[in-house]
């Protein structure tokens, strides 16, 4: 492992107090059969789950590895990026992407930063509001709302939602979701999100339904974060676009890690090598809509 702690620029290992199960000792062990092709085939398969709202670059980057390593497939549940670590504790995958940081679980895991994201605040685009602030954001998400209806919202910048007494439509995302712990970490200070937001499942259930409703407003990966209905504000005067997270300048910036467990099959090792250092990676990466990492792109 020691290749794919240096190459990854700093793989985290969390090691909890309790001994290593030996469930995740060798890559047999850690795909359960249920998971496995009914009869045997030349492919290397290899199953995943985790982030909905990396879903888009991750696809992106099995079909690179897949078009130059015709044999190996990917298979991916975007079922949330804390459920796909609890997936990959349990052995129920080989891997995970998460959104939000590292944190212990109860058996060894490693954790290596794979490109950079956005969590970005999109309304319909009906809404004339172009600018919000952090503190306006909290104010609509936290338990004791501050702001109810749209004309309660202050403006920033002179920019006003022009929704006039509607009621806000809050959308968010459900404790599955590593979008759902950063934004409650950044956001809301670790507090709660207030009970009339609706905790949708996927990144893209957040997106439709502010695309379909003018009073809406919700947190979306980067990738999610444009529409013909809906757009991103700029969030303390700063745009959610790449340049701005490139520069780390977005308030709301984010690594995309990969979470494999203690013993990882050494093809995903190399795979996710590619993923952090090669050039070709990164230009799939940054073409999907995320931003790579920055010395892959020097090579």
């Amino acid at each position: 492992m020691s290749s794919i702690r240096s190459r990854f620029g700093g793989l985290k290992t969390i090691k909890p107090k309790l001994k290593r199960s030996a469930a995740l000792i060798g890559v047999a062990a850690i795909v359960p059969a249920c998971l496995a092709p009914a009869a045997a085939s030349a492919s290397t398969n290899f199953y995943g789950s985790g982030s909905s709202a990396a879903q888009t670059y991750v696809n992106a980057l099995f079909a690179g590895w897949e078009k130059v390593h015709p044999s190996v497939r990917f298979h991916y549940n975007p079922d949330g990026g804390n459920a796909g670590v609890t997936d990959v504790v349990n052995g129920n995958s080989q891997f995970a992407i998460q959104t939000a940081a590292p944190s212990a679980t109860k058996k060894p895991t490693e954790w290596g930063k794979l490109f950079l994201d956005a969590l970005c605040i999109d309304v319909n685009s009906k809404n004339t509001l172009t600018n919000v602030s952090e503190s306006a954001v909290q104010g609509i998400f936290q338990s004791n709302p501050l702001y109810n209806t749209w004309n309660q919202v202050p403006a920033a910048s002179g920019s006003a939602a022009g929704l006039g007494s509607q009621t806000i439509l809050a959308e968010g995302r459900n404790s599955a979701a590593g979008q759902y712990t950063f934004f409650v970490q950044e956001i809301l200070k670790g507090g709660s999100e207030n009970q009339s937001v609706t905790q949708e499942s996927t990144d893209g259930e957040v997106k439709v339904q502010i695309q379909t409703h003018a009073n809406a407003i919700g947190y979306v990966g980067l990738a999610n974060s444009v529409g013909k209905t809906e757009k991103a504000l700029e969030l303390n005067g700063v745009p959610c676009t790449a340049k701005y997270v490139a520069n780390e300048t977005y308030p709301l910036w984010r690594w995309d890690w990969v979470v494999l467990p203690a013993n990882p099959s050494p093809q995903l090792v190399a795979f996710f090598d590619w993923v952090t250092n090669s050039p070709a990676a990164a230009k799939i990466i940054n073409a999907a809509g995320a931003v790579a990492r920055r010395h892959a792109l020097q090579l």
